[in-house]
């Protein structure tokens, strides 16, 4: 049985809020049900229509990631604000012992076809061990004309979206794309050389450095042809994207070591990338960000959404918000005070927040949770809300 549980933050509206704060959540996949082991690697997408697209990896053996067992894409829609979903479809199957991985879903607004973006391993290869000149490695593209209901034959845009000759392996978002205002859909990617990972060292530490750089795979004619930006030079994967008010893409990246993320920039929608900063302080593990409001569309002030676990380590989901444009970060709340890890963001038809993530009671992932909320639950009435210019 699906858990849905309901928490209400009972406060008297006032003016300017005229909604209550509420967080909703709601399970919608459980490990151990429908044919799989476990699940992992969320990602959700708002169709044009309203109706909501869940999809993630489906791990049928085991819960490793790719190269330890069998793993198809799957899906769940919803068309009552993720209060209830539809059965499991699977999306993507590669074959048997082949692994499909790391679902990017963005939404292009010129006919409102759902792009999904993926990749594709043979039995036993991962990003760790897929090799140069090889197809170890795969990328792959699948479209929805129909809200999600029905998707495309796989088209291979490997050798467009990754270094063939050069690079062992690549891997997208997960989660994270966006289309930005000229209409260029940008899919966050990752890559590795020959190898992911080496050991290195300095004066009083030594250890294993990863090697993976991140990049952004971009399309300007509606996903005919698709090219690769320049690599950021940043030890980091796992990344999302986001437009800001000023035309900036901004590239929200998880950090190879250490406890703090990085952030770059790009002034050309994403072709080219500043020197990385770094971001916030989080344990090493895949977030979400998402544009929530935009003044120049009509919004009442610039928003970001922020999704990650607060710790320590894979524990405690929050929420943050961003004012000035993901400068810095305010507004903490608690999503979930459990075990919690990968998120990915979407904003519904009607303005609320809905975010799908891997919960676990016991251990990580145990169940991936589509969790919903309002304005007012990360505002609620006598926030002071700064304002940016």
């Amino acid at each position: 049985m699906k858990l849905r549980f309901l928490v209400v933050f009972s406060m008297a509206a006032t003016l300017g809020h005229a909604a209550e704060p509420f967080l909703t959540h709601t399970d919608v996949f459980k490990s151990g049900e429908e044919g799989y082991a476990g699940y992992r690697i969320p990602a959700v997408v708002t169709a044009s229509d309203g109706s909501l697209v869940a999809l993630l990896e489906g791990r049928k053996d085991n819960k490793s990631d790719p190269g330890g067992g069998d793993i198809d894409l799957v899906m769940k829609r919803s068309e009552d604000n993720g209060l209830t979903w539809s059965k499991l479809v699977v999306v993507d199957d590669p074959g048997e012992k082949w692994s499909a991985s790391n679902p990017s879903l963005v939404v292009d607004r010129t006919g409102a076809r759902i792009w999904l973006a993926f990749n594709r391993w043979k039995p036993g290869k991962g990003s760790a061990n897929s090799r140069p000149g090889s197809d170890d490695c795969q990328s792959w593209l699948r479209w929805s004309d129909d809200m999600g209901r029905t998707w495309s034959a796989a088209r291979d845009i490997t050798k467009e979206a990754r270094d063939y000759e050069r690079w062992g392996s690549m891997f997208f978002g997960p989660g994270g794309a966006i289309q930005t205002k000229s209409g260029r859909l940008v899919l966050p990617a990752a890559m590795c050389p020959d190898t992911c990972k080496v050991m290195g060292g300095t004066t009083g530490w030594a250890g294993s450095l990863e090697l993976m750089r991140p990049y952004t795979v971009f399309s300007d004619d509606h996903g005919k042809t698709w090219q690769r930006s320049e690599l950021v030079q940043a030890l980091a994967d796992e990344n999302q994207v986001v437009e800001l008010a000023d035309g900036a893409v901004m590239m929200d990246l998880r950090q190879g070591n250490g406890d703090r993320r990085y952030i770059a920039l790009s002034r050309n929608e994403g072709s080219q990338w500043s020197w990385p900063t770094l971001g916030q302080t989080v344990t090493a593990v895949a977030t979400s960000i998402e544009r929530f409001s935009l003044k120049a569309a009509g919004g009442d002030r610039n928003r970001l959404l922020w999704t990650g676990p607060d710790g320590p380590g894979r524990r405690h989901l929050v929420v943050r918000v961003s004012y000035d444009e993901g400068q810095t970060w305010t507004n903490q709340k608690t999503l979930s005070g459990g075990i919690a890890a990968y998120s990915d963001i979407t904003v519904l038809k009607d303005g609320t927040v809905g975010v799908l993530w891997e919960r676990g009671v016991t251990e990580t992932s145990q169940f991936v949770t589509f969790t919903r909320f309002n304005r007012e639950f990360v505002e609620p009435p006598g926030t002071f809300v700064p304002e940016w210019k």
